[in-house]
Protein backbone atom coordinates (compact mmCIF):
# COMPACT_ATOMS: atom_id res chain seq x y z
CA UNK A 1 0.00 0.00 0.00
CA UNK A 2 1.44 3.27 -1.26
CA UNK A 3 0.48 5.32 2.14
CA UNK A 4 0.88 9.06 1.74
CA UNK A 5 3.56 10.26 4.12
CA UNK A 6 1.90 12.68 6.51
CA UNK A 7 2.72 16.17 9.10
CA UNK A 8 0.72 17.76 11.54
CA UNK A 9 1.14 21.45 12.24
CA UNK A 10 0.41 21.41 15.96
CA UNK A 11 0.36 18.93 18.82
CA UNK A 12 -2.65 21.11 20.45
CA UNK A 13 -6.20 19.56 21.18
CA UNK A 14 -6.97 18.65 17.50
CA UNK A 15 -3.77 17.16 16.97
CA UNK A 16 -4.08 15.22 20.77
CA UNK A 17 -7.31 13.87 20.58
CA UNK A 18 -8.53 14.20 16.71
CA UNK A 19 -5.72 13.65 14.02
CA UNK A 20 -2.98 11.79 15.73
CA UNK A 21 -5.49 8.96 16.76
CA UNK A 22 -7.07 8.76 13.31
CA UNK A 23 -4.07 8.67 11.30
CA UNK A 24 -1.51 6.20 13.41
CA UNK A 25 -4.28 3.71 12.92
CA UNK A 26 -5.10 4.05 9.15
CA UNK A 27 -2.97 2.20 6.76
CA UNK A 28 -3.19 4.86 4.15
CA UNK A 29 -1.21 7.32 6.06
CA UNK A 30 2.34 7.43 7.59
CA UNK A 31 3.13 9.69 10.22
CA UNK A 32 6.51 11.44 9.47
CA UNK A 33 6.39 14.64 11.26
CA UNK A 34 5.20 17.17 13.21
CA UNK A 35 5.43 20.87 14.30
CA UNK A 36 6.15 21.07 17.90
CA UNK A 37 7.32 24.48 18.88
CA UNK A 38 7.26 24.78 22.67
CA UNK A 39 6.13 21.20 24.29
CA UNK A 40 7.71 18.39 23.87
CA UNK A 41 4.51 16.42 24.49
CA UNK A 42 4.49 14.81 21.22
CA UNK A 43 8.07 13.51 21.45
CA UNK A 44 7.72 11.69 24.53
CA UNK A 45 4.81 9.88 23.18
CA UNK A 46 6.15 9.56 19.66
CA UNK A 47 9.97 9.48 19.81
CA UNK A 48 10.70 8.00 16.38
CA UNK A 49 8.70 10.45 14.38
CA UNK A 50 10.29 13.68 13.73
CA UNK A 51 9.60 17.06 15.45
CA UNK A 52 10.32 20.08 14.14
CA UNK A 53 10.34 23.39 15.92
CA UNK A 54 10.44 25.31 12.36
CA UNK A 55 7.60 24.96 9.77
CA UNK A 56 9.86 25.80 6.43
CA UNK A 57 12.36 22.93 7.91
CA UNK A 58 9.17 20.54 8.19
CA UNK A 59 8.25 21.51 4.56
CA UNK A 60 11.42 21.54 3.62
CA UNK A 61 11.13 17.51 3.51
CA UNK A 62 10.88 16.05 -0.09
CA UNK A 63 9.83 13.16 1.35
CA UNK A 64 6.57 14.46 2.96
CA UNK A 65 3.01 15.10 0.71
CA UNK A 66 0.68 16.25 3.27
CA UNK A 67 0.27 18.97 5.52
CA UNK A 68 -2.55 18.95 8.41
CA UNK A 69 -3.08 22.21 9.07
CA UNK A 70 -5.31 22.08 12.92
CA UNK A 71 -3.07 25.24 14.62
CA UNK A 72 -5.18 27.75 15.74
CA UNK A 73 -7.78 29.67 13.17
CA UNK A 74 -5.74 32.27 12.67
CA UNK A 75 -2.83 30.54 10.95
CA UNK A 76 -5.14 28.72 9.00
CA UNK A 77 -4.37 30.93 5.93
CA UNK A 78 -0.91 31.45 5.84
CA UNK A 79 0.31 28.08 6.87
CA UNK A 80 -2.31 26.42 4.35
CA UNK A 81 -0.20 28.72 1.28
CA UNK A 82 2.96 28.16 2.69
CA UNK A 83 2.24 24.21 2.30
CA UNK A 84 0.79 24.69 -0.81
CA UNK A 85 3.29 26.46 -2.23
CA UNK A 86 5.72 23.81 -0.94
CA UNK A 87 4.17 21.77 -3.09
CA UNK A 88 2.23 19.60 -0.57
CA UNK A 89 -1.75 18.36 -0.30
CA UNK A 90 -3.31 20.00 2.36
CA UNK A 91 -5.89 19.75 4.41
CA UNK A 92 -7.44 22.30 6.83
CA UNK A 93 -9.18 21.86 10.42
CA UNK A 94 -12.44 23.74 10.27
CA UNK A 95 -13.29 26.39 10.16
CA UNK A 96 -11.28 26.29 6.81
CA UNK A 97 -10.39 30.15 6.56
CA UNK A 98 -11.29 33.42 8.63
CA UNK A 99 -12.11 35.22 5.52
CA UNK A 100 -14.16 34.30 2.19
CA UNK A 101 -11.37 35.58 0.07
CA UNK A 102 -8.75 33.72 1.87
CA UNK A 103 -10.40 30.50 0.73
CA UNK A 104 -10.81 31.55 -2.70
CA UNK A 105 -7.12 32.62 -2.78
CA UNK A 106 -6.26 28.66 -1.13
CA UNK A 107 -8.70 27.21 -3.87
CA UNK A 108 -7.14 28.70 -6.68
CA UNK A 109 -3.62 27.77 -5.47
CA UNK A 110 -4.32 24.30 -4.98
CA UNK A 111 -5.59 24.05 -8.53
CA UNK A 112 -2.78 25.88 -10.01
CA UNK A 113 -0.61 23.22 -8.44
CA UNK A 114 -2.57 20.48 -8.99
CA UNK A 115 -2.76 19.40 -5.33
CA UNK A 116 -5.45 18.29 -3.49
CA UNK A 117 -6.80 20.90 -0.86
CA UNK A 118 -9.46 19.84 1.76
CA UNK A 119 -11.19 20.75 5.32
CA UNK A 120 -11.72 18.60 8.12
CA UNK A 121 -15.34 19.11 8.87
CA UNK A 122 -15.51 15.61 10.92
CA UNK A 123 -18.79 15.79 12.05
CA UNK A 124 -20.22 15.07 8.90
CA UNK A 125 -19.38 11.42 10.64
CA UNK A 126 -20.86 11.90 13.66
CA UNK A 127 -23.31 9.13 14.60
CA UNK A 128 -26.36 11.36 15.18
CA UNK A 129 -25.57 13.20 11.75
CA UNK A 130 -25.50 9.78 10.12
CA UNK A 131 -28.42 8.41 11.64
CA UNK A 132 -30.99 12.04 10.65
CA UNK A 133 -29.04 11.72 7.00
CA UNK A 134 -30.45 8.12 6.93
CA UNK A 135 -33.34 8.86 8.45
CA UNK A 136 -34.97 11.86 6.31
CA UNK A 137 -34.61 9.82 3.08
CA UNK A 138 -36.87 7.14 4.11
CA UNK A 139 -39.80 9.43 3.95
CA UNK A 140 -41.34 8.91 7.23
CA UNK A 141 -41.77 12.45 8.20
CA UNK A 142 -43.56 13.10 4.80
CA UNK A 143 -42.55 17.11 4.03
CA UNK A 144 -39.98 18.23 6.53
CA UNK A 145 -41.22 21.72 7.37
CA UNK A 146 -39.08 22.28 10.52
CA UNK A 147 -35.14 21.35 11.68
CA UNK A 148 -33.68 22.62 14.31
CA UNK A 149 -29.91 21.25 15.56
CA UNK A 150 -28.38 22.59 18.63
CA UNK A 151 -24.46 21.99 20.00
CA UNK A 152 -24.77 23.18 23.46
CA UNK A 153 -22.24 23.32 26.41
CA UNK A 154 -22.07 24.96 29.98
CA UNK A 155 -19.34 26.88 30.98
CA UNK A 156 -19.96 30.03 32.73
CA UNK A 157 -16.41 31.32 33.06
CA UNK A 158 -13.94 32.53 30.29
CA UNK A 159 -10.81 30.43 29.53
CA UNK A 160 -7.40 31.23 29.21
CA UNK A 161 -7.34 30.39 25.31
CA UNK A 162 -7.33 31.74 21.92
CA UNK A 163 -10.92 30.69 21.23
CA UNK A 164 -11.84 33.44 24.05
CA UNK A 165 -9.34 36.59 22.69
CA UNK A 166 -10.99 39.11 19.82
CA UNK A 167 -8.31 39.80 18.98
CA UNK A 168 -7.88 36.98 16.44
CA UNK A 169 -11.19 36.64 15.22
CA UNK A 170 -12.32 33.94 17.36
CA UNK A 171 -16.03 33.60 18.72
CA UNK A 172 -18.58 30.28 19.23
CA UNK A 173 -20.24 30.82 15.49
CA UNK A 174 -16.97 29.78 14.13
CA UNK A 175 -15.79 27.43 16.39
CA UNK A 176 -19.09 25.50 16.84
CA UNK A 177 -20.90 27.30 14.03
CA UNK A 178 -18.54 25.90 11.63
CA UNK A 179 -20.40 22.02 12.24
CA UNK A 180 -23.85 23.38 12.67
CA UNK A 181 -23.69 25.06 8.95
CA UNK A 182 -21.70 22.56 7.43
CA UNK A 183 -24.61 19.97 8.50
CA UNK A 184 -27.30 22.03 7.31
CA UNK A 185 -25.92 22.92 4.27
CA UNK A 186 -24.91 18.76 3.52
CA UNK A 187 -28.36 17.76 3.70
CA UNK A 188 -30.56 21.04 2.14
CA UNK A 189 -28.24 23.09 0.34
CA UNK A 190 -27.47 27.24 0.61
CA UNK A 191 -30.68 28.54 1.75
CA UNK A 192 -32.46 31.88 0.49
CA UNK A 193 -31.41 33.67 2.61
CA UNK A 194 -30.15 34.21 6.29
CA UNK A 195 -31.55 35.56 9.60
CA UNK A 196 -29.19 35.68 13.06
CA UNK A 197 -28.55 36.64 16.41
CA UNK A 198 -25.12 36.69 17.79
CA UNK A 199 -24.17 37.53 20.90
CA UNK A 200 -21.78 37.67 23.87
CA UNK A 201 -23.61 36.71 27.07
CA UNK A 202 -21.06 35.75 29.88
CA UNK A 203 -19.72 37.97 32.06
CA UNK A 204 -16.26 39.41 30.67
CA UNK A 205 -16.87 37.16 27.42
CA UNK A 206 -14.86 39.09 24.41
CA UNK A 207 -16.06 36.98 21.77
CA UNK A 208 -19.40 35.32 20.93
CA UNK A 209 -20.71 32.67 22.99
CA UNK A 210 -24.20 32.14 21.99
CA UNK A 211 -26.00 32.18 18.17
CA UNK A 212 -29.27 31.61 16.74
CA UNK A 213 -29.68 31.22 13.20
CA UNK A 214 -32.16 30.69 11.06
CA UNK A 215 -31.63 29.36 7.56
CA UNK A 216 -34.68 30.16 5.14
CA UNK A 217 -35.63 28.14 2.07
CA UNK A 218 -38.25 27.23 0.45
CA UNK A 219 -41.08 24.99 2.29
CA UNK A 220 -38.89 24.77 5.34
CA UNK A 221 -37.38 26.41 8.24
CA UNK A 222 -33.64 25.57 9.71
CA UNK A 223 -32.59 26.51 12.99
CA UNK A 224 -28.91 26.61 14.30
CA UNK A 225 -28.33 27.05 17.97
CA UNK A 226 -25.34 27.33 20.29
CA UNK A 227 -24.70 28.48 23.87
CA UNK A 228 -22.18 28.17 26.47
CA UNK A 229 -24.94 28.98 29.01
CA UNK A 230 -26.92 25.40 28.64
CA UNK A 231 -27.10 23.40 32.24
CA UNK A 232 -29.98 21.22 31.13
CA UNK A 233 -29.60 20.51 27.47
CA UNK A 234 -32.48 19.58 25.35
CA UNK A 235 -32.84 17.64 22.00
CA UNK A 236 -29.62 17.99 19.53
CA UNK A 237 -31.90 17.46 16.50
CA UNK A 238 -35.75 18.27 16.41
CA UNK A 239 -36.95 17.27 12.73
CA UNK A 240 -41.02 18.54 12.35
CA UNK A 241 -42.73 16.96 9.14
CA UNK A 242 -46.12 16.27 7.65
CA UNK A 243 -46.17 13.03 8.44
CA UNK A 244 -44.37 12.77 12.01
CA UNK A 245 -41.30 14.10 14.19
CA UNK A 246 -38.14 12.87 15.08
CA UNK A 247 -36.47 14.39 18.06
CA UNK A 248 -32.54 13.00 19.02
CA UNK A 249 -30.88 13.62 22.47
CA UNK A 250 -27.15 13.44 23.23
CA UNK A 251 -24.14 13.31 21.71
CA UNK A 252 -21.84 11.50 19.09
CA UNK A 253 -19.58 9.31 21.51
CA UNK A 254 -16.20 9.99 19.27
CA UNK A 255 -14.29 12.84 20.73
CA UNK A 256 -14.67 11.30 23.99
CA UNK A 257 -14.03 7.59 23.16
CA UNK A 258 -10.61 9.29 21.38
CA UNK A 259 -9.29 11.05 24.40
CA UNK A 260 -9.90 7.79 26.08
CA UNK A 261 -7.55 5.93 24.03
CA UNK A 262 -10.29 3.82 21.84
CA UNK A 263 -9.54 3.80 18.17
CA UNK A 264 -11.75 3.97 14.80
CA UNK A 265 -9.65 0.15 14.75
CA UNK A 266 -11.66 -1.28 17.33
CA UNK A 267 -14.33 -3.07 17.46
CA UNK A 268 -16.52 -0.56 20.14
CA UNK A 269 -15.97 2.62 18.79
CA UNK A 270 -18.15 4.79 17.31
CA UNK A 271 -21.68 3.33 18.68
CA UNK A 272 -23.64 5.38 20.43
CA UNK A 273 -25.41 4.48 23.92
CA UNK A 274 -28.82 3.17 23.53
CA UNK A 275 -30.04 5.34 25.84
CA UNK A 276 -29.49 8.60 23.48
CA UNK A 277 -31.14 6.61 20.27
CA UNK A 278 -33.67 9.16 18.34
CA UNK A 279 -37.46 8.47 18.58
CA UNK A 280 -39.75 8.86 15.65
CA UNK A 281 -43.64 9.67 16.31
CA UNK A 282 -45.79 8.93 13.75
CA UNK A 283 -49.07 10.99 12.41
CA UNK A 284 -51.38 8.52 14.57
CA UNK A 285 -48.88 9.43 17.49
CA UNK A 286 -47.32 6.17 17.26
CA UNK A 287 -43.58 6.25 18.71
CA UNK A 288 -40.53 3.92 17.57
CA UNK A 289 -37.15 3.94 18.69
CA UNK A 290 -34.42 5.06 15.95
CA UNK A 291 -31.24 3.30 16.34
CA UNK A 292 -28.43 4.93 15.30
CA UNK A 293 -26.00 4.41 12.90
CA UNK A 294 -22.08 3.98 13.83
CA UNK A 295 -19.90 6.98 13.62
CA UNK A 296 -16.21 7.20 12.07
CA UNK A 297 -14.34 10.14 11.44
CA UNK A 298 -11.58 7.80 10.01
CA UNK A 299 -13.96 7.79 6.86
CA UNK A 300 -12.88 11.21 6.24
CA UNK A 301 -8.90 10.32 5.61
CA UNK A 302 -10.04 7.01 4.43
CA UNK A 303 -11.73 9.27 1.15
CA UNK A 304 -8.98 12.23 1.29
CA UNK A 305 -6.64 9.03 0.18
CA UNK A 306 -8.58 7.50 -2.61
CA UNK A 307 -8.49 11.64 -3.50
CA UNK A 308 -5.23 11.65 -3.70
CA UNK A 309 -4.04 8.03 -4.91
CA UNK A 310 -7.01 7.40 -6.76
CA UNK A 311 -8.61 10.39 -8.31
CA UNK A 312 -11.41 10.05 -6.06
CA UNK A 313 -13.90 12.35 -5.20
CA UNK A 314 -12.80 14.60 -2.28
CA UNK A 315 -14.49 13.86 1.54
CA UNK A 316 -15.18 17.71 1.92
CA UNK A 317 -14.85 20.01 -1.11
CA UNK A 318 -12.74 23.21 -0.54
CA UNK A 319 -16.01 25.27 -2.49
CA UNK A 320 -18.16 23.61 0.17
CA UNK A 321 -16.33 24.54 3.58
CA UNK A 322 -15.96 28.10 1.45
CA UNK A 323 -19.67 28.23 1.59
CA UNK A 324 -19.70 27.59 5.35
CA UNK A 325 -17.61 30.87 5.76
CA UNK A 326 -19.72 33.19 3.65
CA UNK A 327 -22.48 31.74 5.68
CA UNK A 328 -20.78 32.55 8.98
CA UNK A 329 -19.72 35.81 7.38
CA UNK A 330 -23.45 36.50 6.27
CA UNK A 331 -25.16 35.70 10.01
CA UNK A 332 -22.71 38.69 11.33
CA UNK A 333 -23.87 41.01 9.01
CA UNK A 334 -27.17 40.06 9.94
CA UNK A 335 -26.60 40.52 13.28
CA UNK A 336 -25.20 43.73 13.18
CA UNK A 337 -27.56 45.51 10.58
CA UNK A 338 -30.27 43.29 12.43
CA UNK A 339 -32.04 42.40 9.51
CA UNK A 340 -32.72 39.14 7.09
CA UNK A 341 -29.66 38.57 3.98
CA UNK A 342 -30.32 37.57 1.32
CA UNK A 343 -28.18 35.34 -0.62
Amino acid sequence: MNAINTAIASYGMSGKVFHVPLLICNPHFNLIAVLERSKKQFSETYPNIKAHTNYQNLLSDDNLELVIVNTPDHYHFDMAKQALLAGKHVVVEKPFVQKAWQGVELMELADKKGLQLSVFHNRRWDSDFLTVSKFLKNDSLGDLVEFELHYDRFRNFIQNSWKEDDAVGAGTLYNLGSHLIDQALCLFGLPMAITANVRALRKNAKVDDYFSICLHYKQMVVTLKASYLVREPGPRYTLHGTKGSFIKYGSDPQEESLKNGLLPSMPDYGFEDTSIYGSYTNEAGEKSTVISERGNYNTFYDLFYHAVRNNGVLPVKPSQALDVIRIIECSYLSNDLHKTISL
